[in-house]
């Protein structure tokens, strides 16, 4: 597994991943169990602004998940997305991306002959 998680990483990187949130997705993919910002920047030793920052970036980018859950507070506890699934969101998001590139060319006046 450390392998194709070494893998993955080489390719979130290429994709603008930072280090720390390699470090956040790691740590999350390892303990297998869902955590909260305080328990992930004491387990790091990172400012917590700094953990919701990357938290945030992750979650959006579809490696992360998030839960909400009331324990006479509301917040959230992130978990990892299996490296498959990872794989699969990014697949989606490029093919997306792409996709909607290709449409504004076909609509550009350049591609049309015109300037």
């Amino acid at each position: 597994m450390s392998e194709i998680y070494e893998k993955l990483e080489t390719l979130l990187r290429s994709l603008g991943v930072k280090k720390t949130e390699l470090k956040i997705y790691r740590l999350l993919l390892n303990r297998n169990e869902p955590m909260r910002i305080t328990e992930i920047q004491r387990e790091l030793g990172i400012s917590e602004r700094s953990v919701r920052e990357h938290v945030l970036s992750l979650y959006k980018r579809g490696i992360l998940r998030r839960t909400l859950i009331q324990q006479g507070w509301l917040g959230y506890v992130y978990t990892a997305v299996s490296p498959s699934e990872v794989l699969e969101n990014l697949k989606e998001n490029i093919i997306k991306k792409i996709n909607e590139i290709e449409r504004e060319l076909k609509n550009s006046p350049s591609q049309n002959g015109q300037t």
